[in-house]
């Protein structure tokens, strides 16, 4: 499966969504979500012109950094565990997955420790979902309003994903909910908050995304194939230094 072809069309597929929601295709950015992805594939991609890397975990992510080295922007998009916020801060220039008070405390300390300012997204479980992570989507304002005066992060948006459904349709309530919310939040003009970005849409529902409003989706298979199956709890690796 060729790379570069698959980045081409998923390109393609996002102008055309962007052009029928009446917005340039200059406005939303294409992850490339590599999660078990041979770092191989993964320079082909870049080579092709994607500029942001998704990734699941702080450990793989360390690994493929370094052996390839930092050739565009790496994104957290899975689940952080508190205690690899200082690993995060370091080695990503987003994360996404910001869903607690406390895991943006410890990224802020971390954050200032270093020296820097982290952009973060704040991830809302739109649906409600138990198996998966995110604020609920009524707590959402209430949690942007706590980490917003912490000095050493930057909220740059929101983060969701719905339900999975064959039909991508199916998604948009989801989509336009969290653009919803989005609106929502800059009406209240909170001091260093800016809603820039809704990082929403994988594989099978992107285009949808894209026309309620997403600047970032999120595309693994639909650029690197299958993946290979893996532990669905594995964790993210034993203790680590950087």
């Amino acid at each position: 499966m060729d790379v570069a072809d698959n980045i081409r069309q998923v390109r393609k597929i996002m102008a055309e969504a962007a052009g029928r929601s009446r917005r340039s295709p200059s406005a939303v950015r294409l992850m490339a979500v590599t999660k078990t992805v041979h770092d191989d594939r993964i320079v082909e991609a870049v080579q092709a012109g994607v500029d942001i890397i998704g990734e699941n975990y702080v450990q793989e992510a360390k690994r493929k950094l370094e052996t390839m080295g930092k050739r565009c922007e790496w994104h957290m998009i899975g689940r952080l565990q508190t205690n690899k916020a200082k690993y995060a801060v370091r080695l990503f220039d987003m994360i996404h997955s910001v869903d607690r008070l406390g895991l943006a405390v410890e990224i802020d300390r971390h954050a200032r420790a270093a020296g820097l300012v982290m952009k973060i997204l704040i991830e809302v479980n739109v649906a409600g979902e138990a198996t998966k992570s995110g604020v609920p989507i009524t707590d959402a304002v209430k949690l942007v309003r706590a980490v917003a005066p912490l000095p050493n992060l930057s909220v740059r948006g929101l983060m969701t994903m719905p339900p999975w459904f064959d039909d991508p349709e199916e998604a948009r309530p989801f989509f336009r909910a969290l653009r919803e919310l989005r609106d929502r939040i800059e009406t209240e003009g909170m001091p260093r908050v800016e809603m820039r970005e809704l990082s929403m849409g994988m594989t099978g529902d992107y285009a949808v995304a894209i026309e309620e409003g997403a600047t970032i989706v999120r595309v693994g298979r639909g650029i690197f194939g299958e993946r290979p199956p893996r532990a669905p709890e594995q964790s993210d690796g034993p203790p680590m230094t950087l």
